[in-house]
């Protein structure tokens, strides 16, 4: 019974907590898509990086005859995001037709 209750009023307390926050500022906003940018290249350089450990690995383990593994795609260079209104253009505005 303890527990539930703990549970329930801790559900609450961050339910009232995430509630309350407000939003993001265009440049914490900013600095959070860096982050997930770079958090989702490291994923690919860690993908890489597996697969020639696991190549190295089964290179080791080949019997002659059988083909090689497949070879691995390096992730191309980081690149930083663009900002969302500076990489959508305006539309022109064309003057209508009589």
């Amino acid at each position: 019974m303890k527990k539930l209750i703990a549970f329930t009023l801790c559900s609450f307390a961050t339910t009232v907590a995430f509630a309350a926050l407000p939003p993001l500022t265009p440049e914490a906003q900013e600095a959070a898509t860096m982050a997930k940018a770079k958090s989702a290249y490291g994923d690919k350089v860690g993908a890489y990086k597996l697969c020639l450990a696991q190549n190295k690995v089964a290179d080791q383990f080949r019997v002659s005859g059988t083909p090689a593994p497949a070879a691995c795609v390096a992730p191309p260079p980081f690149v930083a995001p663009v900002a969302a209104a500076a990489a959508v253009p305006a539309p022109a505005v064309t003057p209508a037709a009589k």
